[in-house]
């Protein structure tokens, strides 16, 4: 079941993509699924932050947009989880029950909630507002991107252009409704991680206390890239367990269940996508030139 419930969320998140694209192309959920596998494998390779562009880089081989189109689409993906996730984090500063420990942790919880939906809910703003200015050719900024782009030998207002035409929503209210329903429900799949490692190893949690663990690590996984620490992942929830009363080899056993199926079912899967990606586009190219 947690390997089941790791991959739904994938697939919702899939889902909440196709949703955004939707006005570009009507993408399959699962090939939108497998890319984003694939960017999550290829960033346990090279860890820098590469995912959005592996996942941009497989569907525009194999769909019509443009990939800076595609790049762009995703990052309103993750803005619009990053809005949800904040929503989470104030449900549970608010109506919780948050354990007690020195400090208000409550008050930190809502704080960073706040700060999450005032960064995310700000930057998919601006996205919106100065998509027209980015795509002219006299302001600064555009002038700046395309010597950047020159040094990198790219095409800086063709580029500029793809990425302006991927700031796209939902034109359906249907759609956009499916949008946040998939933020949503995405993250309450996550919430449920914690419900079947803690089941194999005999602890139940209240409701709110999944939510809490889930906000909660979240943002220590968040803060550690920040900080440059690794692990934030593990040493978030394993101290939110522990906070919570549940004995530290049980709340060690259960974040390593956690930490390891996400890495055998997301980044082994991810990485068995990422190599037959790279096959067919191998295989795409030399049809091409036979075909010459």
């Amino acid at each position: 079941m947690l390997a089941m419930t790791i991959l739904l969320e994938q697939v919702l998140s899939g889902w909440k993509w196709r949703q955004i694209l939707f006005e570009l192309k009507p993408i399959p959920t699962l090939r939108l699924t497998g890319a984003l596998l694939a960017g999550y494998g290829a960033n346990a390779l090279v860890p820098l932050g590469i995912s959005p562009l592996v996942r941009s880089w497989i569907i525009a081989r194999l769909e019509t947009p443009k990939m800076g189109t595609v790049l762009t689409t995703t990052v309103l993906s993750r803005f619009v989880a990053g809005v949800a996730f904040a929503l989470f984090a104030g449900v549970v500063a608010v109506g919780g029950k948050i354990p007690r420990v020195e400090g208000n942790l409550a008050l930190g919880l809502s704080v960073a909630g706040a700060l999450n939906l005032l960064l995310f809910g700000g930057l998919l703003w601006a996205l919106f507002r100065f998509r027209a200015v980015f795509a002219r050719e006299g302001p600064l900024v555009c002038r700046i991107f395309d010597r950047v782009a020159v040094v990198l030998r790219l095409d800086g207002p063709d580029l500029r252009l793809s990425l302006c035409d991927g700031v796209i929503w939902p034109r359906s209210a249907i759609r956009r409704m499916k949008v946040i329903l998939a933020a949503v429900v995405s993250k309450l799949v996550a919430a449920t991680h914690f419900v079947w490692a803690g089941l194999a190893v005999g602890v139940v949690l209240s409701p709110f206390d999944y939510l809490f663990l889930m906000v909660f690590a979240g943002f220590a996984m968040v803060l550690s890239r920040f900080v440059r620490v690794p692990g934030g992942f593990v040493i978030g929830a394993g101290f939110a367990l522990q906070i919570l009363g549940v004995a530290p080899e049980n709340a060690l056993l259960m974040t390593l269940f956690n930490y390891m199926m996400s890495i055998i079912t997301v980044v082994g899967i991810g990485l068995i996508i990422l190599w037959r990606s790279g096959l067919d586009i191998r295989r795409a190219r030399q049809e091409a030139q036979n075909a010459k």
